[in-house]
């Protein structure tokens, strides 16, 4: 082996290397401790203002308006904007107002005081109408539901005499607006029933929807009612137009002898009669109100 190579050749790993930066013979001192004083607060630093809670029996001024059943809540905004609002004779424009237990509101000219909010679900029998301005000699669905509350309440939509099944009954404005609207997320379910089968391929145009005076009408669903004949159909809309249920059938030249609603918006007919009402849940209210 050649010498050079060899052991006598001289390490200098460890050479020269005391206070260098590179070398590890000395240990690096400490890190000096962080002082634990607090922080001061610079005196130009706004501090959060905390919002004044809203007692749990104060209500916003447009709801205490609209449950009063004077009008709607988005109608009660413009009046209030108006100055045609006061509270305690001090006229209120402010958006949010809180109004407390003991105050006076005086809507338009009239003292007003928020009714309780009732709900009536009717299976609506046949040969009843829910217009005032409908045959005479026709009886009114309110008849059929003056017994429920002396609360005054009307039906959300309308139904002709033939049509039977669920119909809504309310005094709470915002709900009868918004089930009003053409465009909502709610579905109805109908039975009907037809005067001869429906042949597959007009189910199928049905399906892909119905054209209105340039105007499509979309279907949720449409099918055969299991075991039934194949004049009885169930079709699934958005609409709260009842009569649109008839025309779309009538346009493919069937005549429509029995239009049931079996569902609004997720309620059911179980355990209703036909001419019979009942009470809605709170269940059944919260369901409707977050549609």
């Amino acid at each position: 082996m050649n010498k050079k190579d060899g052991s006598s050749r001289k390490s200098t790993s460890n050479k020269n290397t005391k206070g260098k930066p590179g070398g590890f013979s000395k240990s690096k001192p400490a890190m000096a401790k962080r002082s634990q004083k607090p922080k001061k607060v610079s005196t130009d630093e706004k501090l959060p203002v905390a919002k004044p809670k809203v007692k749990s029996d104060d209500i916003r001024l447009n709801k205490y308006i609209a449950n009063s059943g004077a009008c709607s809540r988005r109608d009660a905004d413009i009046y209030i904007q108006s100055g045609n609002v006061k509270v305690n004779g001090v006229v209120i424009t402010e958006m949010g107002y809180q109004v407390k237990p003991g105050d006076v509101v005086n809507f338009d000219g009239a003292t007003i005081i928020p009714e309780k909010k009732e709900y009536v679900l009717l299976n609506k029998p046949k040969n009843f109408t829910t217009s005032v301005e409908d045959d005479r000699d026709m009886r009114n669905v309110m008849e059929l539901i003056k017994n429920a509350t002396p609360i005054k309440i009307q039906p959300i939509g309308r139904m002709d005499k033939n049509t039977t099944g669920l119909l809504l009954f309310t005094n709470d404005t915002d709900m009868i607006r918004k089930f009003s609207l053409p465009n909502q997320k709610s579905t109805k379910i109908y039975q009907v029933s037809l005067d001869k089968n429906l042949k597959f391929e007009d189910l199928e145009k049905i399906a892909g929807g119905v054209s209105f005076d340039e105007h499509k009408l979309y279907v949720d669903e449409i099918s055969y009612i299991e075991d039934q004949p194949k004049t009885e159909i169930g079709i699934k809309l958005r609409t709260p137009n009842v009569k649109v249920v008839r025309a779309i059938f009538e346009k493919f030249s069937y005549n429509v002898l029995k239009v049931d609603r079996v569902s609004f918006a997720g309620l059911t007919k179980k355990n209703l009669p036909r001419g019979n009402w009942r009470f809605l849940t709170e269940q059944e209210i919260i369901n409707l109100r977050v549609f």
